[in-house]
């Protein structure tokens, strides 16, 4: 049976990879993002491969009102929304706490968990009247181990595994299920905004080991999804063969 999901982020990286995923098992789609061409040229490309219903919802999740009237300006064809990806989010920057830039540190507290909190607060009521609904929060493997130079990074990383907990225990009386898929190593553009752009710093990150990528991430938010009701995955780490904690990989020479 067809679904409605939503995804924020979805124009790169995993959230775009969770995009195809679902568009390929026929669900129709709101894909959310600051990027406008991009939102376009995805929502052309799963509509003409896949044949579905595309909507796109032009926001940046850091800006409370601008989400209020995205979502709670949505048509009865979209507004019963049965599955929310909380994919947006970002590291900025690899500086010790003493060095950090306050812009970056601000960039992903407010993007990380205050973005992840107003589209949350946005769409649960929904699922809370219709008394169903999935909540797939995208963590990482920085919410469980902090790593040098992480600090506000794996801070705010911690904070989406402690909110994903929260709202499983506010929402379980109404039948709506909390997910966290926690990534390790996943090549997407994550490197290049957290080096502002530099690519070779970037590149460096995944060299000489295979990584993850937006597609392994996606089949796993997949697969949670598809459970039956009665079920639910509450928590899944998902690493590259190669690495076996934050920091400990087995890397070969390049």
């Amino acid at each position: 049976m067809s679904k409605n999901i939503m995804i924020t982020g979805a124009t790169s990286g995993i959230g775009k990879a969770c995009a195809i995923k679902f568009a390929s098992l026929g669900h129709k789609l709101i894909i959310t993002g600051r990027r406008l061409d991009r939102l376009e040229a995805l929502k052309d490309e799963l509509e003409k491969e896949f044949d579905v219903s595309v909507l796109i919802l032009h926001f940046d999740v850091r800006e409370a009102k601008a989400v209020q009237q995205a979502i709670g300006g949505l048509s009865d064809y979209w507004s019963d929304i049965d599955i929310l990806v909380n994919n947006a989010g970002l590291a900025r920057g690899l500086d010790t706490v003493d060095e950090g830039n306050l812009a970056d540190w601000e960039q992903m507290i407010d993007t990380n968990i205050k973005g992840l909190l107003y589209v949350t607060r946005a769409v649960a009521p929904g699922m809370k009247m219709r008394g169903r609904g999935h909540i797939i929060n995208i963590g990482s493997i920085a919410g469980r181990e902090v790593y040098p130079k992480g600090n506000v990074y794996c801070a705010t990383k911690f904070a989406v595994d402690a909110l994903t907990k929260g709202m499983r225990i506010d929402l379980v009386g109404d039948g709506i299920k909390v997910t966290q898929i926690s990534p390790g190593a996943v090549e997407t553009e994550f490197s290049q905004v957290r080096f502002h752009g530099d690519q070779e710093r970037a590149s460096n990150v995944y060299k000489g080991y295979k990584p993850l990528s937006g597609k392994d991430v996606a089949e796993v938010v997949a697969f949670a999804a598809s459970l039956p009701e009665h079920v639910n995955i509450n928590d899944l780490l998902l690493m590259p063969t190669a690495q076996a904690a934050a920091t400990i990989f087995n890397k070969k020479e390049v």
